[in-house]
């Protein structure tokens, strides 16, 4: 399961390294190739939710392989994609299978460790998430210039196969809780609520990424964020007045599920802020390469390979309360520190920062994670992990537009991370709300 968290990072990564060598054999234009990461993003953003919800409903193993044959589908039209047109709508369709099975993995994973372990179940998710991250930009260069651009969708197919493969031969049958025995209600969902929910995520989503380029106050940029809003509106009055929901929007209520999937936002916010304008301010600033932007990048990701397992087991021991705070105040410095560093103009100096941030990055997510999902009833974790992530993903859309027009109207990446920065460390007083109160697991 860890697997599935590494292969739908790496493909958020991969492609961007990818697209110049993509846009020139398809004839791409600027806005046609923006497309092919963004559909990807946003369709997992509209139906991860969704899909963590239809996880609890049915036989997670059968689940799971209708959603890992869906990828396996999405992947080869995209490497054989004749054109921009068709390579858009196969990433859309890779984002709808990731959120099929990514809720279904953090299911899984709950439920075959014991809640004193999952800290370190988790922490070693997270490591092989960091070995995909950090290794996505590098095969892609590699596959596209050795190769072809279409190899770095082939190279998912045997990946997904093999977790596929795996899950079936380890199964067990305590993996499998479905929620339909306990309740005959379920049996019959409603899909109302959901589909008010997608549009209204894709209307939101789509103003966010298309606002810079259409005008944030041009008619359609303001017709879709009035769409966003209104559906929904309609997707919770739907959902709360419902008797047998497909979302039970009420795990919201819970503080610990609640208040961890506003750190997440907050999380999801400032890691993207940092990882897209930290490599804008080598290139656009020092003069870096491409390359030399890259490196500083993987350098901030490679500690995580150590300290996201020492975070799990601190977390064990000590509880997440310890473990969140003293990571966030880590992480929120480190930001701090880079907004400093970049007044001096000196990469060295602003890579100190960086990888300290990286560093302490797992000291947020692992904790939180392992609160939400001990909060969570058993038959309801898919489709909780499902909403935390549709939650998490808008978190850092919104930052990403928010921080974009804060450097299109300054100018200052000091003032930028200052911002980050500050954010970042909001999620000390949100996690004490949230977390403070709880013990050990013991």
């Amino acid at each position: 399961m860890s697997g599935v968290l590494g292969l739908i990072v790496l493909d958020e990564t991969i492609v961007a390294v990818s697209l110049p060598s993509i846009t020139k054999e398809l004839g791409l234009s600027v806005s046609s190739a923006h497309w092919v990461v963004n559909a990807y993003l946003l369709s997992f953003t509209c139906a991860v939710a969704v899909g963590g919800r239809l996880g609890d409903l049915f036989s997670r193993k059968t689940y799971f392989s209708a959603g890992a044959a869906l990828f396996v589908v999405a992947s080869l039209l995209a490497a054989t994609a004749s054109d921009g047109t068709m390579l858009i709508a196969a990433r859309a369709l890779q984002g709808v299978a990731a959120a099929l099975i990514f809720p279904t993995s953090i299911a899984l994973i709950t439920t075959a460790f014991a809640p004193e372990k999952r800290g370190v179940a988790f922490g070693y998710q997270t490591t092989v998430g960091g070995i995909f991250m950090a290794s996505g930009p590098l095969i892609g260069g590699l596959l596209t210039e050795t190769v072809s651009w279409r190899m770095i969708f082939w190279i998912g197919i045997p990946v997904i196969i093999g977790i596929a493969v795996l899950l079936w031969a380890i199964w067990s049958p305590s993996y499998d809780v479905q929620q339909r025995k306990t309740s005959g209600s379920v049996m019959r969902p409603e899909f109302t609520g959901p589909a008010f929910l997608i549009v209204g995520l894709f209307g939101l989503v789509t103003f966010v990424m298309q606002g810079p380029s259409w005008g944030w106050t041009a008619p359609s940029t303001l017709g879709l964020l009035v769409l966003g809003v209104a559906m929904l509106v309609l997707f919770l009055h739907r959902e709360l007045s419902y008797s047998a929901p497909l979302l039970d929007v009420t795990l919201l209520k819970i503080p610990e599920f609640g208040g961890g999937a506003v750190i997440f936002a907050l999380f999801q916010l400032e890691k993207i802020a940092v990882f897209v304008f930290a490599a804008q301010y080598f290139q656009d600033v020092l003069g870096k390469s491409p390359i030399m932007s890259g490196v500083a990048v993987s350098l901030a990701i490679l500690p995580t390979l150590v300290t996201a397992v020492l975070c799990g087991k601190c977390t064990d021991r000590f509880g997440s309360h310890v473990t969140l705070v003293a990571g966030v105040v880590i992480h929120g410095v480190a930001v701090l520190l880079l907004a400093l560093a970049t007044t001096q103009q000196n990469y060295l100096l602003a890579l100190a920062p960086l990888i300290l941030w990286g560093a302490s990055m797992p000291s947020i997510a692992i904790p939180i994670r392992r609160v939400q999902m001990n909060a969570v009833p058993e038959d309801k974790r898919a489709q909780a992990s499902g909403m935390n992530m549709t939650i998490q993903m808008l978190g850092g859309s919104f930052g990403l537009a928010v921080c974009s027009a804060l450097i299109a109207e300054t100018g200052s990446y000091p003032l930028l991370f200052l911002f980050v920065g500050i954010a970042t460390l909001l999620i000390v007083p949100i996690g004490h709300s949230c977390v403070g109160r709880l013990k050990p697991v013991t």
